[in-house]
């Protein structure tokens, strides 16, 4: 009786049409109050729902297994490609292409119809079709839109457009590369919103995992395309191509290290005029550019009072800040006094750098003396270099031939344009290679890349660890520093900020005798074979030092402030065949979210021998 009241209460229940009244209808209706007729039409129509209902999650699930396998294939084929481009096949990658957008093209197919649409209205189901659709979508979208731009831009640039020729950049063909990396960074761009945008807290597992990896994978692919559309856009106008252009070339001598590599030695200055490049000047700091009596430009209060006067006012401090923008001015400007030429931009860059593009360009022959490879280039140019008897302008005139026949071997030799990309990129990652612009619209589209070498005055969600080191021995004893570094991401404050625990281990591999007086300089710590280092740990923006040990042990330190952020500064000795750490608690600014992991930034000087760094993030507050 129960069911037969609620069959009664439906609106599909029958009700005859207004005419005549049939009686006999109306007669089996007082006889009997759950009449066949009535009870089987609900019925009917609520069976032929679910019959509805049925074929179309049934459609949906064969569609839905077919397009999980397109996806599959999908990414086993991304994977192809990326090794392909990777390994200078592109012409396979265009194959790979090819498969790809057929892949995708059909999961989207399978994944759009009406059929699909209906079963994501569907409980506990329809939020993971739907972020199976967009998958799909922009999946197709990448492989239709995306990548082949990025493919035409890989091909002209592998295929000379960054290399010179004779000392000649072509323009046409960075400008082409230019167009293509844009077109294919701006699908990226959308890719990434749309998959930014898929709910993913009822997600299954594995649908959010799928998730995940994409929007990973595309934040990845834009690290890396951002800098180069950046650097394809600004170049043609950099190498001149509406005006010529001079630039400053300083190379940081690493075995006295400074906060940004090493102290500025030899110099070039080069002209790019439509492309070509020749060098139209050479010296070194300390033999052209000398010593000022003032400060070449003001500095900012924080600046001198935890760098002093002589950051202005000697060639061979400038870098004391680990601010590249502020030792290119300061460079630009002692430059322009000595000589009356103001250049319109300054690089800075090291003997490590070089090594890497040697191994795309080959060995480069020197006039006396074994030529420069990637395996010797270091060991030549920051050690053997000193170990001898030439006086200061003998090796003063070595790294002056060494920098024009490495400069010539750049420009006017064959060289894989691939692997100097490769290495190039490498050398840029590591702070390696720095560059500021004299033209605000250039430093502004430099922002935020390693090529710019700034301290951001804002670090956002991530909070920036900075680990800078500068020479106190006066000698060039940072041949032989070993370095090494932990970052962990401690507790949080009630106040949003969080506690990070810095461990900086600094050795000395130096030898205890048979160094010469080149290498032993003026021996600032006492025992000339003892290398002394200048520790600064920068804290993040608006942050804070809490302590500080040396070997467990409480020590006191120096202190000071630079672009929003607190300093210590700590001596260490290394005799040799020693190690020491350095420990240090910082507390960040308050951060933008809690709810988030924390994953700290760590910026470190470049040395003769890399950094071994161990990032540990941290749980979010809440958790």
């Amino acid at each position: 009786m129960d069911e037969h009241r609620t069959i009664e209460q439906t609106p599909f229940a029958f009700t005859p049409p207004d005419t005549e009244p049939n009686i006999e209808f109306e007669r089996v209706r007082r006889s009997d109050p759950a009449p066949r007729r009535r009870r089987r039409f609900p019925f009917v129509v609520a069976a032929g729902l679910t019959l509805v209902l049925l074929a179309a999650v049934g459609w949906v699930g064969v569609g839905g297994w077919r397009a999980a396998g397109n996806l599959r294939t999908a990414a086993a084929l991304v994977a192809t490609m990326r090794q392909q481009v990777l390994s200078g096949d592109l012409p396979a990658a265009r194959v790979t292409l090819r498969s790809l957008r057929k892949e995708t093209t059909a999961a989207q197919e399978r994944t759009s119809g009406i059929g699909w649409r209906a079963a994501g209205l569907l409980p506990w189901v329809g939020d993971d079709l739907d972020a199976a659709r967009t998958i799909a979508t922009t999946l197709a979208d990448l492989a239709d839109n995306g990548l082949p731009p990025l493919l035409d831009a890989a091909e002209t640039l592998t295929g000379g457009g960054l290399t010179p020729a004779a000392g000649r950049i072509d323009l046409d063909a960075l400008s082409s590369a230019a167009g293509s990396l844009t077109a294919g960074s701006d699908v990226i761009r959308r890719s990434t919103d749309r998959i930014a945008a898929i709910p993913t807290g009822g997600l299954d597992t594995r649908t959010r995992t799928a998730v995940t990896q994409l929007d990973g994978g595309l934040a990845r692919l834009t690290g890396l395309l951002a800098p180069a559309s950046r650097a394809a856009n600004l170049l043609p106008e950099m190498l001149g191509a509406s005006a010529p252009r001079r630039y400053l070339v300083l190379f940081q001598n690493l075995a006295e290290v400074r906060a940004t590599g090493g102290m500025p030695g030899a110099f070039v200055v080069i002209e790019a005029n439509r492309g070509a490049v020749t060098i139209v000047g050479q010296g070194s700091a300390a033999g052209d550019l000398k010593t000022f009596e003032q400060p070449v430009l003001p500095l900012d209060a924080d600046a001198a009072d935890l760098y002093t006067d002589r950051i202005a006012t000697y060639p061979a401090n400038i870098n004391l800040t680990p601010h590249f923008p502020t030792v290119a001015q300061l460079a630009r400007e002692m430059y322009r006094i000595r000589t009356g030429t103001t250049v319109d931009g300054v690089l800075a860059t090291d003997p490590v750098a070089l090594s890497y593009l040697l191994s795309a360009t080959g060995p480069v022959p020197m006039p006396s003396g074994p030529p420069l490879t990637a395996d010797s280039a270091v060991r030549l140019l920051l050690s053997q270099v000193y170990a001898g008897a030439l006086s200061s302008a003998q090796q003063d005139a070595y790294f002056a031939t060494a920098a024009r026949a490495t400069f010539d071997a750049l420009t006017r030799r064959p060289g894989d344009p691939r692997g100097l990309a490769t290495q190039l990129m490498r050398a840029v990652t590591e702070r390696r290679v720095l560059f500021w612009s004299s033209d605000p619209d250039e430093e502004a589209a430099l922002a935020g890349t390693a090529v710019e070498g700034a301290l951001p005055v804002d670090d956002g969600a991530k909070p920036g660890v900075g680990l800078f080191l500068n020479d106190g021995s006066g000698a060039k004893l940072s041949y032989y520093l070993t370095q090494s570094a932990e970052v962990t991401t401690g507790d949080c404050t009630g106040d949003g900020r969080r506690e990070l625990s810095v461990k900086v281990t600094l050795g000395s591999s130096a030898p205890a005798s048979g160094l010469s007086k080149s290498v032993l300089g003026l021996g600032k710590s006492g025992d000339p074979y003892t290398v002394r280092t200048h520790l600064m740990v920068f804290s993040p923006t608006d942050g804070s030092i809490a302590d500080a040990y040396v070997d467990g042990v409480s020590v006191p330190i120096g202190s000071g402030f630079e672009r929003g952020r607190q300093v210590a500064v700590a001596t260490i000795d290394l005799p040799p065949g020693t190690r020491k750490t350095f420990s240090v608690t910082l507390i960040t600014g308050p951060l933008p979210t809690v709810d988030t992991p924390v994953t700290p930034v760590v910026w470190t000087t470049p040395g003769v021998s890399p950094w071994r760094t161990t990032i540990t993030a941290g749980k979010p507050c809440d958790k």
